[in-house]
C-alpha cells in the first residue's frame, strides 16, 4: 500500500535545535495526460497550508520528473499540526476538483498520524485511480534555511553578463598604462611575481624525452655484474663501483652481495633462483658493464634520482630468460597477473568508456591491446610525437606506456657509440640493435598481458625486415598500427639535429659540438641508405605535419574508436612554440562564503584581480601578433576577462565549472551535515564521484577533450580563464599527471600558470599577482 514517512521529534529536540519543520509531500506514478481534462495534483487544508479548506486556493504540486510531483514548505513553529488532503484540479477550467477519498491526513510535530495509505480518487465516470504518496518531515535550523534562501535568491538574480556574445572581437588596442590606472597596474616586472611551480615531476623541456620512457623489466643474471671476461666459460664477477645495500633480505641465498638494479622486477641469486623484490626498497646503483657486441667497457647512463641503476645484460642475440632451479614448478610467466583478473577498462566516462565496452564485446581479444609502432628517420620528431600521444591517451583514461628502444640501447651498449654502429653493413651493430628492439617489444607485450592497454614503441624501425619481426611477435597478442613521421623541411631537420646533439645522452661526453653534429649526420646518412617507407599493415603517415602549416596525413586500414581518436589528435598537433596561460576567475562572492557552484559575481578582491590580470596579459603578450581569451559561460569568468582589451574573447560551455547538481550552492559543511552519504562517497573517490544529478571529474575530462584538441591546434597564445575543477583537469594533461591526482591538484586563486609548448617539450611557470 501507500507509504508515508516522517521524522519524529520531541519537544526537547525542538527546544535544543531551535529548528523548524521542513515538510515534503510527493505523489508518484502520476501522469496528468492520462486523465480526462488534464487534472493536476494539488494540496489543500488548514493553516499554515492555505488557511482554509477552500479548493480554489489549493497549492499546486510541482513536477519533479515525468511521473513524480512534489510540494515542500516550512512550517512555522506555532503551527506544527497540519490537517490536509490531496486533490486533483483542472489547470485552465472551472471543472470541479476531485478530492481524495478517506479521512484527512494529520501531521503532528513531523509525525504522520494514522496508517500510511495510497491517495485514492474517484472520477466522475466512476473510474478509481490511486497513487503512492511520500510524506517526509525534517527539522532544519534557521541558519540552514537562511543560507538556502540566500543561495536561491542569488540564483534568481539576472546575470550581469547577459547580452555579451559568445564570441566578441575587441579591436581596441590596450592602453599604455592599463585602463584601470596606476592603483591596479603591476608595479614590478613580471618576473617579480613569479613563484616556484610544484616539484612533482621533472620539467620535460629540460630532460631528454627518451629518458622519461619505460625502463627495461625483463632482466637476467647472465653477465649482470660482469666487467671481466677472461675467456673462460663463466665470466668472473666484479662488484667494483657497484652500490650495495647492507640490508640483505633473508630470501637471498649464497654469498652474492645485495646489489640492486634499475626498476628490477626480478633478482637472481648465485644459484639462479628468481626472487621477487620490493621495489620500494630499491637503492640507486651505478657501475660498469661490458658490451659484448662492441667489446668495450661503458658507464651506464646516469638517470634522475628515481631512474638510476644497473642494466642487467642478457647477452647479444640471446633469447633466453633466466629460469629458477625449480622451473618445472614455476616460470616467469606465472608471476604475471591474469589479464582477465585485472581491470583493463580505461578510467573514463562517456564515449571512451562506451568504446572500450564495445571493443571488449565485439573485437578480437588481441585488438583490445594497441601497439603504436613509430617509424621514421632520426631527427623527425618521433620521440616528441610519441610523448605527446602518450600524454593524451593517459589523460583520456587509457593505461599507456612509452617504450623507447634508444634508451634500451644506451643502457645495454653504452652511450659512446659512433655512427659506424648504425651502419647497415655492420652485422654486430645490426644484431645488437635488433636485440634491444626485441627486449623492448617483449617488455611491452608482457606489460599488455598484465593489463596494459596502449603501448607506444619508439624506434626508427626503418626496414621492412624489422617491422615484419615486430608484427610476428605481436601476433595474437596486440594490434599494431605503424606511425611514420616524414619531414622534408631541411630547416626543421637541422633544428632537430641540433637539439638532439644538445640533449641526447649519446653526445653527453662529446665536448666538441661540431663533431657531434657531424657524427649524427653520418648516423642519419647510414639510416637513409637502408630506409624503407611503410606500405604494409595498418599505418598512419604524417608528412610535413610538424610545422602546423599544411602537410598531409595518410591512413590505411584504420578503424575503431581509439585509432580514430589518435588520428584526430595527430592531425591537430604541431611543434610551434606558444604560451598557454591558465588562471581561475577572480574571487567570487560564493568563494567568500565557501559555497560551491552557482553563478555569483566577483567580490571586491576578485574585481581587483580582474584589473591586475588585464595589466599582466597586456605586458606578457605585448610582443605577440595574435592571441585569444577563452572563458566559461559563467559570469565570474566573463567579468574577470572584461577589463582585457585588444584580444578576441570566446565563451566555452565546456569550460564551465563541474556541475555540483543537487549540491549546487551548498557548503561542504552543509553537505556533510545534510547529505552524509554523499560527503563520504566523494571523500573516498573524488575522481569518480558524481554529484547527485551532476558531474564527476571523469565527466569533466570527457567534455574538455575538444578544448585540449583546440589548444594543441592553436599556434597563437591562449589565455584560459576558468574554474578550479576544470583547470585541474587541463593542467593534468600538460603536466602528465595521473588521473587519480587530478582532484587534488593545487589550483590557487589569483595565480597564473604559464604553459610553454614547443619542440623541446612543456615548460611551466607560475605568477602570483595577489595573495
Amino acid at each position: 500500500m501507500g507509504t508515508g514517512t516522517s521524522k519524529n521529534s520531541t519537544d526537547d529536540d525542538k527546544e535544543e535545535s531551535g529548528g523548524q519543520l521542513y515538510v515534503s509531500l510527493k505523489m508518484e506514478n502520476f501522469f496528468y495526460y492520462k486523465l480526462k481534462g488534464e487534472l493536476f495534483p494539488h494540496v489543500y487544508g488548514s493553516v499554515p497550508l492555505v488557511g482554509s479548506w477552500d479548493s480554489s486556493r489549493a497549492l499546486p504540486m510541482e513536477r519533479e520528473s515525468a511521473s513524480s510531483w512534489e510540494l515542500s514548505f516550512v512550517v512555522p513553529p506555532d503551527h506544527e499540526t497540519l490537517d490536509f488532503k490531496f486533490l486533483l484540479k483542472p489547470k485552465h477550467s472551472n471543472l470541479p476538483c476531485v478530492i481524495e477519498e478517506g479521512p484527512n491526513r494529520l501531521l503532528t510535530g513531523g509525525a504522520l498520524q494514522g496508517d500510511a495509505r495510497l491517495s485514492l480518487f474517484r472520477l466522475d465516470n466512476d473510474q478509481v485511480v490511486e497513487y503512492p504518496v511520500l510524506i517526509k518531515a525534517d527539522r532544519v535550523s534557521p541558519f540552514d534555511l537562511a543560507a538556502s534562501w540566500r543561495a536561491y535568491q542569488e540564483n534568481l538574480q539576472p546575470s550581469t553578463v547577459r547580452g555579451i556574445p559568445d564570441v566578441s572581437i575587441n579591436d581596441q588596442p590596450p592602453t599604455p598604462n592599463g585602463e584601470n590606472g596606476s592603483s591596479t597596474s603591476l608595479e614590478l616586472d613580471l618576473e617579480d611575481y613569479a613563484v616556484p611551480a610544484p616539484a612533482i615531476a621533472p620539467d620535460s623541456s629540460l630532460v631528454y624525452a627518451a629518458n622519461l620512457t619505460e625502463n627495461p623489466r625483463l632482466l637476467t643474471y647472465e653477465d649482470a655484474f660482469s666487467v671481466i671476461d677472461d675467456g673462460s666459460s663463466s665470466p668472473a664477477l666484479s662488484f667494483k663501483d657497484v652500490a650495495c645495500s647492507p640490508d640483505r633480505p633473508e630470501t637471498i641465498q649464497g654469498s652474492m652481495p645485495w646489489c640492486l638494479s634499475l626498476n628490477l622486477h626480478y633478482l637472481v641469486d648465485e644459484e639462479m633462483e628468481v626472487t621477487v623484490i620490493d621495489q620500494s626498497k630499491v637503492y640507486s646503483s651505478f657501475g660498469m658493464v661490458e658490451s659484448k657486441s662492441v667489446g668495450t667497457l661503458c658507464p651506464l647512463l646516469k638517470q634522475d634520482s628515481y631512474n638510476r641503476g644497473l642494466f642487467v645484460d642478457r647477452g647479444v642475440g640471446s633469447s633466453r630468460l633466466v629460469k629458477s632451479i625449480s622451473a618445472s614448478a614455476s616460470t616467469l610467466n606465472d608471476l604475471r597477473l591474469d589479464n582477465e583478473a585485472k581491470n583493463s577498462m580505461p578510467a573514463a566516462a562517456g564515449a571512451v568508456a562506451a568504446a572500450a565496452v564495445a571493443d571488449k564485446m565485439l573485437r578480437p581479444k588481441e585488438d583490445r591491446h594497441l601497439a603504436i609502432v613509430l617509424v621514421g628517420l632520426p631527427g623527425r620528431g618521433k620521440t616528441f610525437t610519441a610523448a605527446k600521444l602518450t600524454r593524451y591517451l593517459r589523460w583520456l583514461g587509457h593505461d599507456t606506456k612509452h617504450f623507447n628502444v634508444g634508451k634500451y640501447r644506451r643502457l645495454k651498449h653504452g652511450v659512446n657509440q659512433t655512427a659506424d654502429f648504425f651502419r647497415g653493413d655492420n652485422p654486430e651493430g645490426m644484431e645488437a640493435r635488433n636485440e634491444v628492439a626485441v627486449l623492448a617489444m617483449e617488455d611491452m607485450i608482457g606489460w599488455m598481458q598484465d593489463g596494459g592497454q596502449v603501448g607506444i614503441f619508439d624506434a626508427t624501425n626503418s626496414t621492412k625486415e624489422r617491422r615484419s619481426m615486430l608484427m610476428k611477435m605481436a601476433e595474437g597478442k596486440c594490434k599494431i598500427i605503424f606511425l611514420e613521421t616524414i619531414c622534408n623541411d631541411e630547416s626543421i631537420i637541422e633544428r632537430n639535429i641540433r637539439l638532439k646533439v644538445q640533449q641526447s645522452p649519446d653526445y653527453a661526453e662529446e665536448t666538441n659540438f661540431d663533431a657531434g653534429m657531424q657524427d649524427f649526420k653520418n648516423r642519419l646518412s647510414n639510416y637513409e641508405k637502408m630506409y624503407e617507407s611503410v606500405e604494409e599493415g595498418s599505418y598512419i603517415k604524417m608528412i610535413d605535419m610538424v610545422s602546423g602549416h599544411g602537410g598531409q596525413i595518410q591512413v590505411n586500414d584504420i578503424n575503431g574508436y581509439l585509432p580514430g581518436r589518435i588520428v584526430f589528435f595527430l592531425v591537430n598537433t604541431h611543434l610551434t612554440p606558444r604560451p598557454i596561460l591558465l588562471t581561475r576567475h577572480g574571487e567570487s562572492r560564493a568563494n567568500v562564503r565557501g559555497r560551491i557552484g552557482g553563478d555569483s559575481v566577483l567580490s571586491d578582491t576578485g574585481q581587483l584581480y580582474a584589473k591586475k590580470l588585464s595589466n599582466f596579459v597586456e605586458k606578457r603578450l605585448k610582443s605577440e601578433i595574435a592571441a585569444s581569451i577563452w572563458t566559461s559561460t559563467l559570469q565570474r569568468t566573463i567579468i574577470t576577462a572584461s577589463p582585457i582589451v585588444g584580444f578576441p574573447k570566446i565563451q566555452w560551455h565546456a569550460l564551465d565549472e563541474i556541475n555540483a547538481g543537487g549540491c549546487d550552492g551548498m557548503t561542504y559543511e552543509e553537505i556533510k551535515k545534510n547529505m552524509p552519504e554523499e560527503y563520504e562517497s566523494r571523500k573516498k573517490d573524488k575522481l569518480r564521484y558524481r554529484y547527485p544529478r551532476g558531474e564527476s571529474y571523469l565527466d569533466v575530462i570527457q567534455r574538455l577533450e575538444p578544448v585540449i584538441i583546440e589548444l594543441e591546434r592553436q599556434r597563437a597564445p591562449v589565455v584560459v580563464i576558468s574554474h578550479q575543477a576544470v583547470l585541474r583537469a587541463l593542467y593534468a594533461y600538460f603536466a602528465d599527471r595521473p588521473l587519480k591526482e587530478v582532484p587534488h591538484i593545487e589550483m590557487p586563486l589569483h595565480t597564473i600558470i604559464e604553459i610553454q609548448m614547443g619542440v623541446s617539450g612543456v615548460q611551466e611557470k607560475r605568477y602570483k599577482l595577489m595573495d
